[in-house]
């Protein structure tokens, strides 16, 4: 049998699954995380054209860092689109 205590805590355990999950949602379109991805790949992207030995690896690796920042600017845009579109169905 459901009793009031019951539901009562049941929606007490929603509301804590859904302020984890906004706080999820926020840190996944955060500038911060962009940031630091974007750091971190272009330390990766330096370090894998040193050991290969490429040349001007610090100025090399410029260019997959801003095409990773790119793309995830753009990504919003395509996903609200996409999003507007299976609401639409």
């Amino acid at each position: 049998m459901v009793t009031i205590k019951g539901l009562q805590k049941e929606i007490e355990k929603i509301k804590e699954r859904n302020k984890r999950v906004e706080a999820d949602k926020a840190w996944e379109t955060s500038w911060l995380r962009r940031i630091l991805i974007a750091i971190l790949t272009y330390v990766i992207i330096v370090l894998f054209f040193l050991v290969a030995g490429l040349p001007k690896p610090f100025v090399n690796s410029i260019v997959p860092t801003l095409a990773f920042i790119l793309s995830t600017l753009t990504l919003s845009l395509f996903k609200k689109i996409w999003v507007k579109k299976q609401r639409q169905k």
